[in-house]
C-alpha cells in the first residue's frame, strides 16, 4: 500500500480536510465579510443633507471644539442600531410589526401618523439636498432638480424587493462610497491642525449657540426611519424565506412564522404548565432559525453596524475638519450653496466639484433609504401594502411644493431636524424595551449591563433633542 494512502479500519472514519483546507478555498472571515450590508444601508442616514449642513456649520463657526460631540454620537448609533437589527434577527419581526402588534387600532393610527411625519420631513431634507448639489453642479432648477432626484430613487426602489435586496444594497453601497470620497476627498488637501483636532475629543461648550449646535449634531445622528428599517433590513438579508412570508402575511398581528416554527410551538403548548415556563423563561426563536446560527449572525451583524458607522462616522468627521481647516470664520458658511462657493475659493474648483457630486449621491441614496423606511413602517403600523414606487411620488409631492414655493432651504433643513427630534423617543424607548425583553429574546435579550448603557443612551439622547426644540422655538441660542 503507499505510503501516502488512507487506512481505513471498521469504526473509524477518516476525517477529510475542512472546506478551508481546499486549494483555493475563501477564508472563514470572507464569508462574514460577504453577509454584511444592512447596516451600510442604514448607514446612509447618518450622512444625509442634513447632516452635512449641521458638520459644516461647526467647523467654520467654531472650528474643532465640538469634534467629540460627533464621537459620542457615533458610539451611540452603533448600540442604538445593532439593537434594531439584532430585534429583526431574533424575533424575525420588524419594530413597527412588534409596536403594531401591541396597541390598540387607535393607538397604532396614532402612532404611525407620528412616524410618517418624521418620515416625510427626513424626505424633505433628503429631496433638498440633492436638488442643491443638482443646482451647484450644472445649474438646474431647484425645482427641476427635485423631480429629478425623486425619479432617480424611484429607478433604485424598483429593484428592491425580498429577493433582491443584495443587489438593492450593492447600489446603496456603490453611492455611500462616492459619499465618502466626495466629503474625505477635502480633507487631504487642506490644512487640518491635528493637534487642535485631538483637543477637540474634550468634551465643552462655549456659549448657548454651541450647546445648540451640539445637540443639533447629536439629535441628527439617531434617526428614527433608520432605526425603524434595519429590524427590516436585517431580517429580510438573513432569512429570505421569511422575509418572502411576511411579505405574503395577511398582518394579522401575530407572529408570521414558517410551519416549522408553528409546529414546534403548538407542541410546546401541549407540554403543560412546567414546560410553558420553560419556554417563556428561554423561547425559542420565533421563526425556527437555531440558536447557533442566530448566535452567527448577530456577531456577524455586530460587525457589519460597527464597520458601516464608523465609516459613516469618519465622513462626518472629515466634513467638520474640513470646515475647521479651511473655512473658519468665512461668510456664508451655514448654507449648503454657502459653503460650497468657500470651498471653491479655499480650495479650488475641484475639490468643490467633488463635494457637490458626494452631496448629490447622498441625497440620492438618502431619499431612496427614507422612502423604503416609510414603506417598513405603514406595512407593520397600519398593515397595509402600497408599492414602493407609488409610495415614493407620494412622498416627493411635499419636497417639491417647499421647492416650489421658494421656502429657504436652509430654514427647511433645520425645521426637518426638529421633526425628527420629536420622534426620536417613539421609536428608541419601545425597541430598548423590546430587546429587553426576555419573554421575546431568550438568551438573545440584553443583560443588565447593556441595558443600563442603552437607557442611559436614550435618556441623553432625549434630554438634548428637548434642549434642542427648546432652543431652536425660543431662539435662547442664537449668537447676539
Amino acid at each position: 500500500m503507499p505510503k501516502n494512502a488512507t487506512e481505513h479500519r471498521v469504526g473509524h472514519t477518516t476525517p477529510g480536510p475542512k472546506p478551508l483546507d481546499l486549494p483555493g478555498a475563501r477564508p472563514r472571515w470572507w464569508h462574514s465579510i460577504a453577509m454584511f450590508g444592512p447596516a451600510f444601508v442604514a448607514s446612509i442616514a447618518y450622512v444625509d443633507p442634513g447632516n452635512v449642513a449641521a458638520n459644516l456649520t461647526s467647523g467654520a463657526q467654531y472650528g474643532y471644539l465640538l469634534v467629540w460631540v460627533l464621537v459620542l454620537a457615533n458610539a451611540m448609533a452603533v448600540l442604538i442600531q445593532f439593537q434594531s437589527a439584532k430585534l429583526g434577527i431574533v424575533t424575525g419581526k420588524t419594530l413597527p410589526e412588534h409596536v403594531g402588534a401591541r396597541t390598540r387600532p387607535w393607538g397604532r393610527r396614532a402612532y404611525w401618523l407620528q412616524a410618517e411625519i418624521v418620515a416625510a420631513a427626513t424626505d424633505i431634507a433628503e429631496v433638498l439636498g440633492g436638488a442643491i448639489a443638482l443646482n451647484l453642479l450644472f445649474g438646474v432648477p431647484l425645482v427641476m432638480g427635485g423631480l429629478i432626484v425623486g425619479v432617480v430613487s424611484m429607478a433604485l426602489l424598483l429593484v428592491q424587493n425580498a429577493r433582491r435586496q443584495r443587489t438593492f444594497e450593492y447600489m446603496i453601497i456603490g453611492l455611500l462610497a462616492v459619499i465618502a470620497f466626495g466629503f474625505l476627498a477635502g480633507v487631504f488637501v487642506s490644512n487640518v491642525d491635528w493637534f487642535a483636532a485631538a483637543d477637540g475629543l474634550v468634551p465643552r461648550f462655549e456659549g448657548a449657540p454651541t450647546v445648540l449646535l451640539a445637540a443639533s449634531m447629536l439629535g441628527a445622528t439617531v434617526m428614527p426611519h433608520a432605526i425603524y428599517l434595519h429590524s427590516a433590513l436585517a431580517r429580510d438579508r438573513h432569512h429570505v424565506e421569511f422575509a418572502a412570508l411576511a411579505e405574503k402575511s395577511d398582518f394579522t398581528g401575530e407572529s408570521v412564522r414558517p410551519p416549522r416554527a408553528d409546529a414546534a410551538a403548538r407542541a410546546d403548548a401541549q407540554a403543560g404548565a412546567r414546560e410553558t415556563t420553560r419556554v417563556v423563561a428561554d423561547p425559542a426563536p420565533t421563526h425556527g432559525a437555531s440558536r447557533e446560527r442566530l448566535r452567527r449572525l448577530l456577531r456577524v451583524t455586530r460587525g457589519d453596524v460597527v464597520v458601516a458607522l464608523v465609516l459613516a462616522g469618519a465622513v462626518n468627521i472629515a466634513m467638520l475638519l474640513l470646515a475647521a481647516s479651511s473655512l473658519r470664520g468665512v461668510d456664508g458658511t451655514d448654507t449648503i450653496p454657502g459653503a460650497y462657493a468657500a470651498i471653491q475659493g479655499a480650495l479650488g474648483p475641484a475639490i468643490a466639484t467633488i463635494f457637490a457630486v458626494g452631496l448629490l449621491a447622498s441625497g440620492l441614496a438618502s431619499t431612496s433609504v427614507g422612502a423604503y423606511a416609510g414603506s417598513v413602517i405603514m406595512k407593520g403600523l397600519l398593515r397595509i401594502r402600497i408599492p414602493i414606487v407609488v409610495r415614493r411620488v407620494v412622498t416627493l409631492i411635499p419636497a417639491l411644493i417647499v421647492l416650489g414655493v421658494g421656502i429657504d432651504p436652509t430654514w427647511a433643513l433645520v425645521l426637518s431636524q426638529v421633526l425628527l427630534s420629536i420622534g426620536i423617543p417613539f421609536a428608541l424607548i419601545p425597541l430598548i424595551r423590546l430587546t429587553g425583553d426576555r419573554a421575546l429574546m431568550g438568551e438573545f435579550a440584553d443583560r443588565m449591563p447593556v441595558r443600563v448603557v442603552a437607557w442611559t443612551v436614550v435618556a441623553l439622547i432625549v434630554c438634548l433633542n428637548v434642549v434642542l426644540i427648546f432652543l431652536t422655538v425660543t431662539g435662547a441660542g442664537v449668537a447676539a
